[in-house]
């Protein structure tokens, strides 16, 4: 499991050059393995590569995605309420558009925080819009649909 949840954030983190300025996503990736490898050593072995590990990779990323997301909110709203170095949009849109949308709407609901940027919630939009579009596109190339 550690090995196959491995594989994957450091494959994207080497595919995707954005990826590697951020410091989110490294977060995300370290709260990840850490977790497939205490269910691993814990609870139980799943074989690497198997559709049941790819489906745990995918619930283990969807929550710490949204957790992290809404970290980034609030380190850029401390950040803002403090007049020191943001967190870059550009961050926050990438964390939105692996999956944490969820958590980002959370985060500007709770933090009130680019809930009130238009131009900011045009985008956040776009990011939901191309994540489905980018779902719906894997899972017609896996012929699952």
């Amino acid at each position: 499991m550690v090995l196959t949840f491995s594989a994957i954030l450091i494959g994207l983190l080497a595919l995707l050059r954005p990826l590697q300025k951020n410091s989110f996503y490294i977060l995300h990736s370290a709260i990840v393995i850490l977790s497939a490898y205490f269910v691993q050593t814990h609870y139980f072995t799943v074989t690497p590569f198997v559709p049941k590990t790819f489906l745990l990779f995918l619930v283990f990323h969807l929550v710490s995605i949204n957790l992290v997301t809404m970290i980034a909110y609030y380190v850029d709203k401390r950040a803002a309420i403090r007049h020191d170095w943001r967190v870059s949009e550009n961050t926050l849109h990438t964390l939105e558009f692996l999956g944490g949308w969820i958590g980002a709407y959370v985060a500007q609901k709770w933090f009130h925080h680019k809930n009130a940027k238009k131009s900011y919630q045009h985008i956040f939009l776009l990011m939901i819009i191309a994540e489905f579009a980018a779902i719906w596109i894997i899972l017609k190339y896996l012929k699952l649909i």
